[in-house]
């Protein structure tokens, strides 16, 4: 019997290995930002955070943390050599401007449409979506990193999302601590699957219709 343990490090290390030398990637705020710490060595992305950098780096070690130096998340951050700075008007003009390949977003809730739930929690205060919505529609790419399911137990992969939208047909890819999926003709195409789970579990466990490709493979990252 397959028992389902969180992972969020394989989520993020797929992701990593999704881009190519070249590629300018925005990493949301959360799951998104552990994206950093795993790009291959032999890959040179550039890293934009909305709040007006260019170049991120990995999280610092602990204890090398520059409390002026953060993300969009106000979580510390790094700066490759070549990096830059400027203010939320240009960060914002580069996103609206189409100059973002990729970006990462975290979710409460995606579905087979594409559609995109990741700003509002019922009972609860929340910002608001912030640059979500400028961030998916300006990027060529959009990725969804999620846990599968929520602390409920239900999938985070929906048929149709419950929650309000930050973005309606944006999302490409999905990455959760299952598998590798991406969104076509309102259906889940399962690319990957990562162990101990199988596609027919994957499957059975995802509240929409998952399509195994007939390439789909099991995952080497561990």
């Amino acid at each position: 019997m397959i028992e389902y343990v969180e992972n969020k490090d394989i989520i993020a290390r797929r992701i990593a290995r999704i881009f190519k030398t070249g590629d300018v990637v925005n990493l949301g705020i959360g799951l998104p930002t552990y994206v950093a710490n795993f790009i291959p060595d032999d890959v040179t992305v550039i890293l934009q955070s909305e709040n007006g950098m260019m170049g991120l780096g990995p999280a610092p070690k602990k204890g090398e943390e520059d409390k002026d130096l953060t993300n969009a998340g106000a979580v510390p951050a790094t700066v490759l050599p070549g990096g830059c700075f400027f203010d939320s008007a240009t960060s914002f003009a580069i996103i609206r401007g189409g100059h973002v390949d990729y970006t990462v977003l975290g979710v409460l809730e995606v579905d087979q449409d594409g559609n995109l739930a990741n700003y509002k929690i019922p009972g609860k205060m929340v910002p608001g979506m912030g640059g979500a919505m400028d961030l998916v529609a300006g990027s060529r790419i959009v990725i969804a990193a999620t846990t599968h399911f929520e602390k409920s137990g239900a999938s985070k992969l929906k048929r149709h999302c419950t929650l309000p939208l930050t973005a309606a047909n944006e999302v490409n890819l999905i990455v959760t601590d299952l598998g590798y999926f991406e969104v076509m003709g309102g259906k889940y195409y399962l690319l990957e699957w990562f162990k101990p789970y199988t596609p027919e579990w994957i499957k059975e466990h995802t509240d929409g219709d998952v399509v195994v490709m007939s390439n789909c493979q099991c995952s080497d990252i561990e």
